[in-house]
């Protein structure tokens, strides 16, 4: 089960590399900027949760393997010849990373919210749930506003209530006492089909008007 939850993490981190470089590639931003915004936007929300926490310094300075997985990734995408293949079938590779993207997002949540339990049982499920969403979108928030762009999350496919979602189900099982494994695999799958479905059929919460 670790195993397969480390690698949905790496999936995650390279498809919230990629989005954070394509953001720097379409601003017309030098290699420095790409690989900057790939990197914040793969590991910021797990360096925020941490902070929060109170863990430093954040586990992606400690364990560097998914801070490393994020450079190498937003590298390779702002190399041109190795870009263009990939996005030769540019519906595919949307897919694609819609698919990375949203496991990610669901992956993230959830370790976000487990970790606020190992670093202390007495920490609300209000807190708890503000960790898991802030672990699985914080990046993208970092990324936006380093872009001058309204965040994401914001706009698009109820993007932070599927973090939402899913953060508040792996609490409701935490507090039943269910198996931690079921947790996360109910939890996880919430995220995403909420994701999949609010894609499919172009959901949106409503917008303010004047």
């Amino acid at each position: 089960m670790t195993l397969f939850l480390n690698i949905l993490e790496l999936f995650g981190t390279v498809a919230f590399a990629l989005s954070g470089a394509m953001v720097g590639i379409q601003k017309r931003l030098d290699l420095l900027g790409v690989v900057f915004l790939g990197v914040v936007t793969a590991v910021g929300g797990g360096v925020l949760r941490d902070l929060m926490i109170g863990v430093t310094p954040p586990r992606c300075f400690q364990d560097p393997v998914y801070l490393l997985v994020a450079c190498a990734a937003s590298l390779l995408f702002f190399l041109p010849f190795l870009r263009r293949p990939l996005m030769r079938h540019e519906k595919t590779f949307d897919r694609f990373l819609f698919t990375t993207d949203s496991l990610g997002l669901a992956v993230f949540t959830v370790s976000g919210v487990q970790a606020g339990y190992a670093s202390s049982p007495s920490f609300g499920p209000v807190r708890l749930v503000f960790i898991g969403m802030l672990t699985g979108t914080g990046g993208g928030v970092l990324r936006d506003i380093l872009a001058d762009e309204t965040p994401y999350i914001f706009q698009k496919h109820v993007y932070a209530t599927a973090s939402l979602a899913g953060a508040v189900l792996f609490v409701v099982c935490h507090r039943l006492n269910a198996n931690w494994y079921v947790s996360w695999l109910a939890s996880i799958g919430l995220v995403f089909l909420i994701r999949c479905l609010a894609s499919h059929y172009k959901w949106n919460l409503p917008r303010a008007t004047e």
